[in-house]
C-alpha cells in the first residue's frame, strides 16, 4: 500500500508562546550571522550546491523509514550539508527546507517554526559540524574514517536535536522533563541509525565520484551546469518514491501519542499543500510526487537564490 508521509516538526500547540518567541529570536540571529559568512566563505561555483542539496535534503526527507515499535524516521541532512559545504551554508540550507515545510506543506507550526530552525539548522547543523571536525583530528581522512565520522556525526545530530525538542517541551509545560527526555532520546537514538545509514550512502556515493567536494569549507572548482542539473535530477527522482513512506507516526508524534499531549497540536492557520498531497488531484500517490517534485523545486530556487545574491552582494 502506497502512503503519503506523515508531518514530522513541531506543530503549534506544543510550545508556549514564550518558548516559542525565545526560540524565534536565536533563530534569527543564527540565520543573520550565516547569511553574512555565506557571502564570504562560499565559492562562485559551490552555488548552486546550495540549492541542489536543498532539494535533495528535503525530498529526502519525505521518505520515512521504519523504525521499530510502531514509529517512523526520516533524514535530517544536517551533517551531510555540513560537511560537503560547512556550517554555515548548512544553516541556509535547513532552514530553506524547514521553512518551505512549513509555509507550503503546512508541516510545522508557524509560532514554531522558530523552534524547528533552531533545532534542525541550528542545533543540527552545530552538532555535526563540532562532532565532525573533532572526529576527524583523531582518526584522519580516509575512507574509512570519512564513513565512520560521517555516521557518529549523523547520528549525535538526531539524538541532540531530539533532546533539544525534548526540553522546549519540558519549559513550556507540555511534558515533564523525567517524562520527555527519556522518551525523544529513547526513540530518536533508534531514528540517528537510519540517519547515519543515509549518511554514510551519501559520502560513500560523493566519495566514489567527486571527493574534492568533501572538505568543509573546501573552495574547489565542483563542475559545470551539467552536474548540477543531474544532482537535481536525482531529488526530484527521489520523490517519485515518496509514497513508499512509512505510514507510522514519526518520532515526536509517536512521543505526543504515548505520553498524552498529542491532542494539544492546533490546526494550521492556511493550507497550500497540506501534509505532502498535492491538492486537485485524486490519485493520492500521483498527488504526493507531484507535491514533492514542487517542493524540491521551490526549494532549490530559494537556496540557489540566496546563495547567489550572497555572493553577488560580496563580488559588487
Amino acid at each position: 500500500m502506497l502512503y503519503s508521509p506523515p508531518p514530522m516538526h513541531i506543530p503549534d500547540g506544543f510550545l508556549s508562546v514564550l518558548v516559542s518567541l525565545i526560540l524565534w529570536a536565536i533563530s534569527i540571529g543564527a540565520i543573520g550571522y550565516a547569511l553574512r559568512r555565506v557571502g564570504k566563505d562560499l565559492g562562485e561555483r559551490q552555488v548552486p550546491l546550495m540549492g541542489v542539496l536543498a532539494a535533495a535534503i528535503f525530498a529526502g526527507q519525505m521518505l520515512n523509514f521504519s523504525v521499530a515499535g510502531g514509529t517512523s524516521g526520516h533524514l535530517l541532512g544536517a551533517t551531510l550539508a555540513t560537511i560537503l559545504l560547512g556550517p554555515w551554508a548548512a544553516i541556509i540550507i535547513m532552514t530553506t527546507v524547514v521553512g518551505i515545510q512549513a509555509l507550503i506543506f503546512q508541516d510545522g507550526g508557524l509560532l514554531a517554526l522558530g523552534a524547528n530552525i533552531f533545532n534542525m539548522a541550528v542545533v543540527g547543523v552545530s552538532v555535526s559540524y563540532f562532532a565532525y571536525t573533532s572526529i576527524k583530528k583523531i582518526i584522519g581522512e580516509q575512507k574509512w574514517g570519512l564513513l565512520v565520522n560521517g555516521f557518529i556525526s549523523a547520528w549525535l545530530s538526531i539524538l541532540i536535536a531530539s533532546l533539544a525538542a525534548a526540553l522546549e517541551l519540558a519549559a513550556s509545560g507540555t511534558s515533564p522533563a523525567n517524562i520527555a527526555v527519556p522518551a525523544m532520546g529513547g526513540i530518536h537514538a533508534l531514528i540517528g541509525i537510519g540517519e547515519g545509514l543515509i549518511t554514510v550512502g551519501a559520502l560513500a556515493f560523493i566519495y566514489a565520484a567527486r571527493r574534492d567536494i568533501l572538505q568543509i569549507g573546501s573552495t574547489a572548482q565542483t563542475g559545470g551546469a551539467a552536474i548540477w542539473m543531474t544532482g537535481l535530477g536525482i531529488a526530484l527522482l527521489l520523490t517519485i518514491f515518496s509514497p513508499l513512506a512509512s505510514a507510522h507516526p514519526d518520532g515526536l508524534e509517536w512521543v505526543a501519542e504515548q505520553k498524552g499531549f498529542l491532542d494539544a497540536a492546533q490546526a494550521p492557520l492556511f493550507e497550500v499543500i497540506p501534509d505532502y498531497v498535492f491538492p486537485g488531484v485524486s490519485n493520492e500517490s500521483l498527488a504526493t510526487i507531484l507535491a514533492g517534485m514542487v517542493g524540491a523545486l521551490i526549494v532549490f530556487g530559494m537556496a540557489f537564490g540566496t546563495a547567489y545574491a550572497r555572493r553577488s552582494q560580496k563580488a559588487s
